[in-house]
């Protein structure tokens, strides 16, 4: 490859290089923030109507028009052997990709400008109020679910998490038809001895047993798993019998441990625990003020996102207590109406632009491919067609020369 070609190619590259920062400017500019995020928000996708891909199919002919002209006209006379033709092949191919793919640069402005408007930080820390308020902005008859509101889902304090033990009771032994089911909840414990010790168990054991009441046979019936752990054996047991109905310090709104949405790169159970955590010292440690607090963030949150709601951080603030303070009473009459499935359909939106962003969309790889190839095979077979000719010209007015 001689010096003018690649002046010429350098020159072509930096007109590219200048043509992409065009389009991520573009991209960048035409963002037009949180508010407008909804559950079809993609980055850009190729459409052929509309202002980037009409420009885009321009700019690109436009472009590749006057590039193969100057090519063929000014860069094609010398001969190169095969490894050298094979170089220029794999340039046009470069070429050919992006000449193509101004889209994805303007996709890449959108994502800068979403990325300047909502940091990972600030989404994460987004995550952690939502996760946190959760228990309490649920729909009424959601309070009704066993399944989201159970003493099994309780993380913290201690003696909690606990484990459901269920007991059928007969009337009359003889009359299986006539019975009932009695919950009894256990704290979960865990013992850890020697694996040679696990069947004859050591002094030691014995007092720790003793203190929860327990035996070595009660022990095994107790077991809920064990677990091998080099020359010891893990046992996680059901250890002494709690009363969650008769705890002063639980509530409802500790029966809950479901995520809103999960925080990338931390362990969800990680997660479950510090929002138990902090949930509870808002309910039973600190004072009012600090729960206000969180709904006028939530609020403000709202209107970050544009999210509908009626919610007013005093009012549900005094709600959450009252129903603390009455744990009988069902929760029909909490105040925390907002649009909860355009919440939810915006940080699923959000998850996916920032940790799956799809630039090319799989509708149209297919197309893309082939249309790199294509005009990736038309430049370089010119190419090739033109050095050829060029150079058989070349030739014959060689021979022509000679034969004057």
């Amino acid at each position: 490859m001689d010096r003018k070609l690649k002046r010429f190619l350098i020159k072509s590259f930096a007109v590219l290089a200048v043509i992409h920062l065009a389009y991520f400017i573009y991209g960048y500019v035409k963002f037009k923030g949180l508010k407008d995020v909804n559950m079809y928000t993609e980055f850009y996708r190729f459409k052929f109507y509309d202002d980037v891909s009409i420009s885009h199919v321009f700019v690109s002919g436009l472009f590749l028009f006057f590039f193969i002209i100057f090519l063929l006209r000014n860069h094609s006379q010398k001969k190169y052997d095969l490894s050298k033709k094979l170089g220029i092949g794999i340039v046009l191919l470069l070429i050919s990709f992006l000449s193509l793919t101004f889209f994805i640069s303007y996709s890449f402005g959108l994502n800068a400008k979403l990325r300047t408007e909502l940091p990972e930080k600030n989404l994460n820390k987004d995550k952690t109020l939502l996760n946190i308020l959760q228990p309490f902005l649920y729909n009424y008859t959601s309070y009704s679910s066993e399944n989201l509101f159970n003493p099994e889902n309780v993380l913290y304090p201690k003696p909690y998490p606990v484990i459901e033990q269920r007991d059928t009771l007969y009337y009359d032994p003889d009359n299986k038809e006539y019975y009932t089911t009695e919950s009894n909840y256990y704290s979960i414990d865990t013992l850890t001895m020697l694996s040679a010790d696990h069947k004859k168990i050591n002094n030691k054991t014995k007092l720790v047993l003793d203190l929860l009441g327990l035996d070595g046979k009660e022990l095994e019936k107790r077991i809920i798993s064990k677990k091998e752990i080099g020359d010891s054996t893990q046992i996680i047991f059901k250890g002494a019998e709690v009363h969650p109905e008769y705890d002063d310090k639980m509530c409802i709104f500790l029966e809950n441990k479901f995520l809103f949405f999960p925080l990338h790169g931390i362990l969800e159970q990680k997660q479950q625990y510090q929002n138990a955590v902090k949930r509870y010292n808002l309910l039973y440690k600190y004072s009012q003020d600090s729960l206000l607090s969180s709904f006028q963030k939530l609020d403000v949150l709202f209107k970050k996102y544009n999210i509908e709601s009626q919610i007013v951080p005093k009012e549900l603030t005094k709600d959450v207590f009252y129903y603390r303070d009455h744990r009988n009473e069902p929760l029909n009459e909490i105040r925390n109406t907002y649009e909860r499935g355009q919440l939810k359909d915006k940080f699923v939106t959000l998850d996916r632009l920032f940790y799956k962003p799809n630039y090319l969309h799989p509708s149209i790889v297919g197309f893309f491919i082939s249309a790199v190839l294509g005009v990736w095979l038309i430049l370089f077979l010119l190419y090739l067609i033109w050095n050829f000719r060029n150079r058989k010209l070349s030739s014959d007015n060689v021979k022509g020369d000679e034969q004057i």
